[in-house]
């Protein structure tokens, strides 16, 4: 019994050598190579241009209430915009606002015109990347003109210029670049 106990010890002192003479000899091998199993950069969401206080920001579609949303807005960018109904069902005070505008100046909002124009950026104390979507229509026979901020949208609806529709649609819309900082 003494010999087996001796061959043991001496067997598990062989091992733990080799295993320490491997791991200081060998050159560290990646699990998997970089890159392995995830969307190479084309396949990623590409940054849109939006707009916050006049200044430019850079955000992403990821999911979306509506299914026809969903759609457009994946025909717009590329990789698929996921169809998440329940994200309508997130009370308005937990959401911030976008302004989508249907009309005016032409641009690269989904619409064909201006950038959409955001509420809050990450660091205000009202920012989440979940949006609810306020339509922004411009009235007959007003000369049109980019609105870059909230308060510029709400001054035009109180001076007649637009309108400003709710259709209960809500987007994931996470800022990734914003005046002063980025992830």
């Amino acid at each position: 019994m003494r010999y087996l106990a001796i061959g043991a010890v001496a067997l598990a002192v062989m091992l733990t050598g080799y295993a320490v003479f491997y791991a200081v000899t060998t050159k560290p091998q990646p699990i998997a190579p970089r890159g392995a199993g995830l969307p190479v950069a084309q396949d990623l969401a590409p940054p849109v241009k939006g707009l916050y206080r006049g200044k430019e920001v850079l955000f992403i579609h990821t999911e979306a209430s509506d299914r026809q949303v969903a759609e457009m807005l994946t025909m717009m960018m590329g990789p698929k915009v996921l169809l998440v109904p329940s994200l309508a069902k997130i009370p308005h005070d937990l959401l911030a606002d976008v302004y989508v505008f249907t009309g005016g100046v032409k641009g690269g909002g989904p619409f064909g015109f201006q950038a959409d124009v955001f509420s809050s950026v990450p660091g205000h104390p009202r920012y989440t990347p979940l949006r609810a979507v306020t339509l922004v229509g411009w009235k007959d026979r007003v000369e049109t003109r980019t609105l870059g901020s909230v308060e510029e949208i709400q001054e035009a609806a109180r001076k007649g210029e637009v309108t400003l529709k709710l259709p209960g649609v809500v987007v994931n819309m996470p800022i990734l670049v914003w005046p002063g900082g980025q992830r």
